[in-house]
């Protein structure tokens, strides 16, 4: 008898866990539910949804899983994070919302919707829980398959819908036993070239490269399927991954597991097991920037790290110790006019959330555009198919770069020009006739013969020196404090990625201590920059002399040992495209419309000081939201003068043939023609007045044929009077629809295509802080016009030579 009751209570303790008691329907109503002996099955008998425990404590949770697969297997769970605390709950249809109570009728999850009537819940055969309305079955109100977990299914999409600003992605498990949120995600970033991440909490594991049209770049493996075939989206709606299965009865899913490995797994029924069909990271070179900077990792090499010809690593000791996080650096800064390409074959594309891309133009037009751009380090096509289309262009440092034995991508890195002869041959040319016959060692410098001590202990850079002394302040003499290279490696750790606080078009930006306490912000010129010794005495000379709350403080520099740094004031909030561009709204949120029209006041004034009020007449040349910092109290402080000119007496215009800035920040008359004035910034300040309304970047155009920019869709709906549809769907109804309106009216006259239809900096202002009717603007074409009386610059216009330089907006 006591043997009969302990069997009696295991299979009682059994069903617990198992429920085998199911519905034949597939539909939640208000008039049924779902309890802890109860599920819900899909029309097909595929998947099963009910409560079910973990393995590890007594919570309960429900969940959804495949209804014929023995080994129970879980790919989504609604209250993951929000468990039960026993089996008494109920899952049903209340108030038009799927819910989950507890045994005391207490929600404990819901799928939050607002809109709807007589709605029903289904469990599809895909593994979608869908809530809809009677009327309209096939509009989802809500889906399961929008609020994934650590699985992705077929035909589930991974990524962003850009019209609800709303990011899908994968969330592993606690543990095997605990299906709480754990620490690995996998997240699609679509800045400049989509890509996805797999995330363990704030730190990036793993990259995928960019999809070229049939897989991903960091994937060659990644071969279309008869019986699974992927798709990625980009358009003015989505940008999403997916796959599909085109075989009955095949059951795959990717997964992120607890320990932060994703995994392509198929269903054998023979064998009755989960078969791995694909997993990363697989080796140590899917280790995300395992060989840093310029560096490329090669799994049949020893060492793995590798660099390119015409580089050699930063840092030999740490190198020839298997650490090669610094990667590598230049062995000849570039050239700019004179450069050429190292063609590298079968690699992973360097990381692409700051690189530009252009689908429309041929490989060779993307080459040219590359060349005539001195901030460009690389290109490459940005689709593989039909022999490859499209132009993807990096500026600054190349990331995560890995070699493959074959089904890799081609991509061609910017070199000084004396760094590619070989064999008194241009290794460009040897490799486009003899394509087949590269070797690696000729692609890649090895460190065998670099010598340390050469640039250790280089002497000072006196020749800098004597520029950098006696900068007037205000008219008073003053120098300008040097600081000595070995005290900025100990206040920057080294230059630690930890310190790292962004990348601009200069080089890395990294936070350090000096040794009384202050933090500061070190700006780093990188061998890789367009810019060089000019623009970094450039820089020291006009900062130095220009003091106004609204720009940043030179704290003083460093010419020490080839290096060339600037040390700023520590800006805690960084940079305002930390807020601005951020994905998520909550974040972009934090930057109320309040804070964001008092920056625009900041920068204006800034300007308005550059241009009229200061000692010195300055033209900034390169105004974007990444060179407006944001102090404690989120006050702007504009920087970066690396390209800023002054102007001399009455001069009021110059003439260039080195057109330096920001693609779509550049007025017309400047980017076409290198005619710059005032108006060139205020060109630009409309631009940068039009994101900080929208959250939306410039050089983030529309994925559709029309390519519609942010400038002309502005313009489309200021003339619809829809002007307050372009407001950053972040701030919600907290803003002024009156000063949103003005604020898009004065950035509409400040784009204008003429420089003299634009305003100063002083009427802008006049024009923010008032109430008075303000000019029409006409419509922007975006085009240049023939030289007017105020564009053409006399005889006498200063001219430089022939040379063009670009970059994008990035994080600093």
């Amino acid at each position: 008898m006591r043997v009969s009751n302990c069997v009696l209570l295991f299979f009682t303790s059994l069903l617990i866990f198992f429920p085998t008691i199911s519905f034949s329907i597939n539909t939640l109503t208000a008039t049924n539910s779902v309890t802890n002996d109860q599920t819900l099955i899909s029309s097909g008998d595929i998947f099963e949804l009910g409560f079910f425990s973990s393995r590890s404590s007594d919570k309960w949770y429900v969940g959804i899983w495949y209804k014929n697969i023995p080994e129970r297997t879980y790919v989504w769970v609604a209250n993951r994070d929000n468990p039960l605390s026993n089996s008494f709950g109920v899952f049903k249809v209340a108030d038009q919302n799927i819910v989950l109570l507890d045994q005391n009728q207490k929600l404990v999850w819901s799928s939050n919707i607002t809109k709807g009537s007589n709605t029903a819940a289904m469990l599809l055969d895909s593994g979608n829980l869908v809530l809809r309305e009677a009327e309209d079955p096939n509009n989802y109100l809500w889906q399961s398959f929008d609020f994934p977990t650590d699985t992705l299914l077929p035909d589930m999409k991974l990524g962003w819908d850009l019209n609800r600003d709303f990011d899908r992605y994968l969330t592993s498990w606690r543990s095997p036993a605990d299906p709480s949120s754990g620490d690995f995600s996998f997240k699609l970033d679509y800045r400049g070239f989509p890509e996805i991440f797999l995330w363990d909490n704030k730190k990036i594991e793993y990259r995928s490269g960019p999809w070229n049209g049939v897989r991903f770049s960091g994937t060659p493996e990644m071969k279309p399927l008869d019986y699974i075939q992927f798709k990625f989206v980009t358009s003015q709606d989505e940008v999403t991954y997916s796959f599909s299965v085109t075989t009955n009865n095949l059951f795959s899913r990717l997964i992120v597991n607890p320990n932060g490995v994703l995994q392509r797994l198929t269903w054998i029924p023979d064998s009755k097991q989960w078969n791995p069909f694909w997993y990363a990271p697989k080796d140590q070179c899917d280790n995300y920037r395992e060989c840093g900077p310029y560096g490329i990792c090669d799994t049949n090499a020893s060492p793995v790290c590798k660099c390119p010809k015409g580089f050699e690593p930063r840092n030999l000791q740490a190198w020839n110790l298997r650490d090669a996080s610094d990667g590598c650096m230049r062995k000849t800064n570039l050239e700019c006019m004179g450069d050429k390409f190292l063609h590298l074959r079968n690699v992973k594309l360097p990381e692409t959330t700051s690189a530009f891309v252009d689908q429309h133009i041929s490989l060779k037009d993307c080459g040219d555009l590359c060349l005539r751009n001195c901030s460009c380090t690389a290109y490459a096509n940005a689709d593989i198919r039909k022999g490859g289309t499209g132009c993807v262009i990096w500026f600054g440092e190349l990331l995560d770069i890995r070699e493959y034995p074959s089904g890799g991508q081609n991509l061609s890195v910017r070199l000084a020009a004396s760094d590619l002869v070989m064999d008194g041959e241009n290794q460009e040319e040897d490799e486009e006739q003899n394509p087949t016959k590269m070797e690696r060692s000729k692609k890649y410098k090895t460190s065998e013969n670099f010598d340390p001590d050469a640039r250790r202990d280089s002497p000072r850079d006196t020749s800098l020196e004597t520029p950098l002394r006696s900068i007037a302040n205000r008219g008073e003499p003053q120098e300008l404090p040097l600081f000595d290279f070995d005290s900025i490696v100990v206040a920057t750790n080294n230059f630690r990625m930890a310190n790292k606080l962004g990348q601009g078009g200069y080089g890395p930006v990294y936070k350090g201590k000096l040794h009384d306490g202050t933090d500061v912000a070190v700006k780093r010129l990188s061998s890789s920059s367009g810019q060089g010794i000019e623009e970094f005495k450039n820089e020291v000379r006009l900062i130095s002399k220009l003091q106004h709350r609204n720009l940043v403080r030179l704290i003083g520099c460093c010419v020490e040992r080839e290096e060339r740094l600037l040390i700023y004031e520590f800006l805690v909030n960084k940079s305002l495209d930390n807020f601005l561009f951020d994905p998520s709204p909550t974040k972009r949120a934090e930057l109320s419309w309040a804070e964001r029209f008092n920056i625009v006041h900041g920068i204006a004034r800034g300007l308005l000081y550059l241009h009229r009020d200061s000692s010195l007449r300055v033209i900034h040349r390169d105004l974007k939201v990444s060179n407006i910092l944001l102090d404690e109290k989120m006050n702007p402080k504009i920087s970066d003068f690396g390209l800023a000119r002054i102007f001399e007496g009455t001069q009021y215009l110059a003439k260039t043939h080195k057109v330096v800035g920001t693609l779509g920040y550049m007025s017309p008359e400047y980017g076409l023609a290198g005619i710059f004035s005032e108006k060139s910034d205020v060109f630009s300040f409309g631009v940068l007045l039009l994101e900080i309304v929208s959250g939306k970047k410039v050089t983030r155009f529309l994925y559709n044929d029309e390519y519609l920019s942010l400038l002309a869709h502005a313009w489309q709906l200021w003339n619809k009077g829809k002007e307050l549809d372009l407001i950053d769907e972040a701030l919600a109804d907290s803003f002024s629809s009156t000063e949103v309106k003005r604020c898009i009216q004065v950035a509409l006259l400040c784009v204008q295509d003429r420089a003299e239809n634009r305003p100063t900096m002083a009427a802008v202002i006049s024009m923010l802080s008032s109430e008075t009717e303000l000019l029409q603007p006409k419509e922007p074409t975006f085009t240049f016009h023939s030289p007017s009386k105020f564009d053409q610059p006399n005889d006498n216009t200063p001219s430089s030579v022939c040379e063009i330089t670009m970059s994008l907006a990035g994080g600093r």
